[in-house]
C-alpha cells in the first residue's frame, strides 16, 4: 500500500513539472504516525516537518488512512501531501490548541487558540493532494454559541482567562462583542506574513471558524479545493485578508456563512495595520450554500482594490456579490470588476453595495468614513429575489458603478440611494413586484436600453426621488407599461429623456416635470 502511494506521489510530482530526483519525501508513518484512527499524530507530524526543514525543505507525505491530530505548524519550504484516501481529523480538545499564538480574528489582531494549520513568517508552503481534512467543528460551535453566550456575569473559563491575560492591550472593534467575551474559535488554516502559498485539490470540512484564512500574505493560490461546512456559525470558506496577488480558481464551496470573502482589518486595529487586500482574481468557482457568494467586507478598514471575479456560478446563496461596510470602518473599496456570472435562486440580492451594514449616526467625513467606487458588473444572468441594492452614506455616496448586459428574473429590480455616476446599459430584468429601477438622492444617472417584459399598470418602470443629471435614452418599454417615469417630490433636476420608443407607454412622466426635458421620443398616438 505504501509503495503504491509513493508511486502515486512520484507521478503527481512529475505531473507538476518537478524533478523526482530533487524531491525529498517524509512519510509520517516513518516518524511514529498512525493511520488507523488510533493515537494522536501531532508529534509525529511535527517530527516529519522538522526533518524536512532540516534538509532545506521537502514533502511531508500522508498515505491513505485516518489520522487524528492536533494543530500542525508549518515551516518554510514544506509541502503537506495528503494522498487520495488519507484523512486528517483534527482533535476537538480545546487544550490541544494551546499555547495561544499570534493571530487575527475578524479583522482584529489578537493572541488566540492556535489555528488547526498555522504558519508565520514563512515562504514556499503548500497543502496538496486528493485527501480530506476535517476540523470537527461541532464542539467549538456549540461551546461558543451556547455555553459562552449563557455565562453569568463574572464567570470565566480557563481559556477566557488566558485570552484576557494575553490581550490586555488589544484594539477591540468599536462595537463590543466576541473579543470582550474572550472565547474565539480558531480558523482552520491561517498563515500570517507568508510568501508563495498554495492550497490545491484537497477537500476541507467542518471548520471551527473561517476555513482558509491567509493574512498579510503575498502570492496565494487556492485551486481545485472543495469546502463543505454544514449550516454553522461563521464557517466562511476562503477569507484572504490584507493579502496581495491572490488567485482563487476552480473551487466548489458550500458553507455556513460567506463562501469567499475579501477583508483588510476592522476599525482601529485595521486602520493601524493599514494593509490593503489587493490584486485578487476569483474565477471558475461554484458557490452553493452560504450567506454570500463573494463578499467584500465588512472588515475592510485597510482598503480593498483591484479585484476581478469572473466565470462563477452562485446557486442558492443568500446573496451573490456583496460589498458591505459601515461608518467607523474607514478604508476604500475600488476597482472591482465582475463578469460572466450565473446567479440562480439567490434568496435576497444578486448584487449589493451597502455602506450602512451596521446602524450608525451621521458624522463628519474622516478616516472613519468608508468609500465604495469604480465597480463594474457585466454579463450576468439568472434569478434572484432582488437584482441590485446600492446604499451609500449621505456624506459619502457610492461612486461610479455600472451594470452592463444583465438578464435576470426577480421579484424586485434595482434600489439605489446616496450614489453618484450610476449607469445601466442593456439591462433586461423581468420584475414581478416592483419598478425596474428606484433611485433616490443620486447625482449622475445614465439609463440606456433597459427592459422589463413583465410590466404592471400600477407600477412605473422608473421611479426617481432627488435625482440630478439623469440621461435616459434608447429604451423601448414593453406593452402594458402605463408610466415610464414617476418623479417624487420637487428635488429632481436636469432629467433628460430622449431617443426612446415610448409607443406602448400611456404616460411618459408623472409628477413634477419643471426640470425635465422630453425630446425626440417615439410616443403613443393619443386618441
Amino acid at each position: 500500500m505504501i509503495k503504491r502511494g509513493i508511486i502515486a506521489l512520484w507521478l503527481f510530482v512529475a505531473a507538476m513539472g518537478m524533478s523526482v530526483q530533487a524531491q525529498q519525501f517524509y512519510n509520517v508513518l516513518d516518524y511514529g504516525g498512525s493511520n488507523d484512527s488510533t493515537g494522536l499524530n501531532t508529534e509525529a507530524i511535527a517530527k516529519a516537518i522538522d526533518a524536512a526543514a532540516s534538509k532545506g525543505g521537502g514533502t511531508v507525505y500522508f498515505p491513505a488512512g485516518k489520522y487524528i491530530t492536533g494543530p500542525i505548524h508549518f515551516k518554510s519550504n514544506i509541502t503537506l501531501f495528503i494522498d487520495a484516501g488519507a484523512e486528517l481529523h483534527f482533535s476537538d480538545d480545546f487544550d490541544h490548541y494551546l499555547p495561544m499564538v499570534e493571530s487575527r480574528w475578524e479583522g482584529t489582531e489578537v493572541t488566540n487558540f492556535s489555528p488547526l494549520i498555522y504558519g508565520k513568517d514563512l515562504e514556499n508552503i503548500a497543502i496538496v493532494g486528493r485527501g480530506l481534512i476535517d476540523g470537527h467543528g461541532k464542539k467549538w460551535w456549540g461551546y461558543s454559541e451556547v455555553t459562552i453566550r449563557e455565562q453569568k456575569e463574572g464567570e470565566l473559563t480557563k481559556w477566557q482567562k488566558e485570552f484576557k491575560r494575553l490581550n490586555k492591550d488589544v484594539l477591540a472593534p468599536d462595537l463590543p462583542g466576541w473579543v470582550e467575551r474572550g472565547f474565539l474559535r480558531p480558523p482552520f488554516i491561517q498563515f500570517l506574513h507568508c510568501n508563495n502559498v498554495q492550497i490545491k485539490d484537497i477537500k476541507i470540512q467542518n471548520s471551527p471558524f473561517w476555513t482558509v484564512n491567509p493574512q498579510y500574505c503575498d502570492n496565494v493560490t487556492v485551486d481545485g479545493v472543495t469546502i463543505d461546512n454544514p449550516p454553522s456559525p461563521n464557517t466562511d470558506g476562503i477569507n484572504p485578508e490584507s493579502c496581495s496577488n491572490v488567485h482563487i480558481a476552480n473551487c466548489h464551496i458550500s458553507v455556513g456563512d460567506d463562501c469567499i470573502t475579501i477583508k483588510s482589518g476592522k476599525d482601529r486595529s485595521g486602520r493601524k495595520v493599514n494593509i490593503p487586500a489587493e490584486n485578487y482574481t476569483i474565477t471558475n468557482c461554484t458557490m452553493l450554500r452560504g450567506h454570500g457568494g463573494v463578499v467584500i467586507g465588512s472588515e475592510m478598514s485597510g482598503g480593498v482594490k483591484n479585484i476581478v471575479i469572473s466565470n462563477c456560478i452562485f446557486d442558492g446563496t443568500d446573496r451573490g456579490i456583496r460589498l458591505k461596510t459601515a461608518r467607523g470602518r474607514g478604508g476604500v473599496v475600488e476597482n472591482i470588476r465582475v463578469s460572466n456570472i450565473v446567479m440562480r435562486n439567490i434568496r435576497d440580492q444578486a448584487i449589493v453595495l451597502n455602506m450602512q451594514y451596521a446602524k450608525t449616526d451621521n458624522e463628519p467625513v474622516s478616516e472613519r468614513t468608508p468609500l465604495f467606487k469604480n465597480v463594474y458588473i457585466s454579463d450576468m444572468a439568472g434569478t434572484a429575489n432582488r437584482v441590485g441594492l446600492i446604499l451609500g452614506l449621505e456624506e459619502m455616496p457610492v461612486e461610479n458603478v455600472s451594470f452592463n448586459n444583465i438578464n435576470m428574473q426577480s421579484k424586485s429590480g434595482f434600489s439605489i440611494e446616496n450614489a453618484k455616476n450610476i449607469s445601466f446599459n442593456n439591462v433586461q430584468v423581468d420584475v414581478v413586484d416592483e419598478s425596474l429601477i428606484k433611485a433616490k438622492n443620486i447625482e449622475g444617472l445614465h439609463i440606456t436600453s433597459v427592459q422589463n417584459n413583465t410590466p404592471k399598470v400600477d407600477r412605473p418602470m422608473l421611479v426617481f426621488e432627488g435625482v440630478q443629471k439623469a440621461n435616459i435614452q434608447q429604451n423601448y418599454p414593453s406593452l402594458g407599461t402605463n408610466t415610464f417615469l414617476e418623479l417624487i417630490g420637487d428635488e429632481n433636476s436636469e432629467v433628460f429623456i430622449h431617443g426612446n420608443n415610448l409607443m406602448h407607454v400611456e404616460n411618459t412622466v408623472k409628477g413634477s416635470t419643471t426640470s425635465t426635458v422630453i425630446t425626440n421620443n417615439i410616443e403613443a398616438q393619443k386618441k
